[in-house]
């Protein structure tokens, strides 16, 4: 058996997040409706970017931002995502690397740029998201490095990424050779919406045993179940088969398997900043204590953790390192 080399394998969508503080007229004069968020096409991009004026640029999107925090955390992950040849792509891969992360995805070239989320933020912090997906939607089947796959203890995918055919084609395959080398594998549900539009591929990905994890928080767990009652979702991933990891914000997390439920309490934070990428980061100290053997209450603290120190500041990043944050709190990092 191939020796495992990474800690967990992050898919998902490859985007940078650009931002830009601009005034109330900027968006009056681009017809934009302050504080929503819409896709756009390649032409608007483009020309929304050349309008921007100074911006700085953060890789992001879900899965990435697990990778990060993973590394933050001193561990050793992989990530598949796809970039374009071009400005962007050069600084998400830059990002990544100078991070700790193993990312070798093969570049697009000659078609659609890389993603980015153009962030505008007024001056009472509102913030305004354009969202062009370009590159990061063409990741396929011929992008799963088989070698990484085997090395990784766990194959994790951000469910954003099951709109594109190719990409739901990678994740089934990378799934397939992670259960082959006896590796673990897990999904996030993203966001409620996404749930509601897959619901039934979801639950067969978790009834045929595709998927041995499953990341949700409350709204996500009570969509795929199809419930308004939190204890009746509970009992419905009780009797799934898969492993749950349930994010419940300022009531901390649990853990729901078969053999039973473990909680652990959210950790106190002095304000909360910015709740962007707090689950991402709740999987990444989940994922690494997984990885690490830490018993299911163990990981859902180092979860919590890693979710209540990225909500403290804007960004969905560490800017300090979770492994000293980590020790600090008594975990053996």
């Amino acid at each position: 058996m191939t020796d495992i080399r990474f800690d967990a394998l992050c898919i998902g969508n490859a985007i940078c997040d650009v931002f830009a503080h601009v005034e109330e007229d900027f968006l009056a004069r681009e017809n934009l409706v302050k504080g929503a968020m819409r896709l756009i096409d390649t032409d608007e991009a483009i020309r929304l970017y050349d309008r921007m004026g100074q911006t700085v640029r953060i890789s992001g999107g879900s899965a990435g931002n697990t990778a990060a925090g993973i590394a933050s955390l001193g561990g050793a992950p992989a990530y598949f995502g796809k970039v374009a040849v071009d400005e962007l792509g050069d600084s998400f891969a830059h990002d990544m690397r100078k991070t700790g992360v193993h990312f070798e995805t093969s570049r697009l070239i000659d078609k659609d740029p890389t993603a980015r989320s153009m962030i505008l933020i007024t001056p009472d912090g509102e913030r305004t998201m354009n969202t062009y997906l370009g590159a990061c939607v063409h990741l396929g089947p011929v992008d799963v490095d088989a070698d990484v796959v085997k090395a990784s203890a766990v194959t994790y995918m951000e469910g954003y990424l099951w709109d594109p055919e190719e990409a739901k084609k990678a994740f089934l395959e990378a799934a397939s050779i992670a259960h082959a080398a006896g590796r673990k594998v897990a999904i996030s549900l993203s966001d409620s919406f996404c749930v509601d539009r897959y619901r039934s591929e979801f639950l067969k990905l978790i009834s045929d045993g595709v998927v041995d994890i499953v990341f949700a928080n409350e709204h996500e767990l009570k969509a795929l179940y199809q419930t308004a009652d939190i204890d009746t979702a509970v009992a419905a991933a009780k009797d799934n088969g898969a492993l749950t990891a349930l994010t419940l914000g300022e009531k901390g997390a649990m853990a729901i398997s078969a053999e039973g439920i473990f909680k652990a309490d959210a950790q106190q934070v002095d304000a909360v900043v910015d709740l962007t990428g707090a689950g991402d980061l709740f999987a990444a100290g989940f994922l690494f204590g997984f990885a690490r053997d830490y018993d299911l209450k163990t990981s859902l603290e180092l979860g919590c953790l890693c979710a209540s120190n990225v909500i403290g500041h804007v960004g969905a990043r560490p800017e300090k390192p979770l492994k000293h944050l980590a020790s600090q709190h008594g975990f053996e990092i």
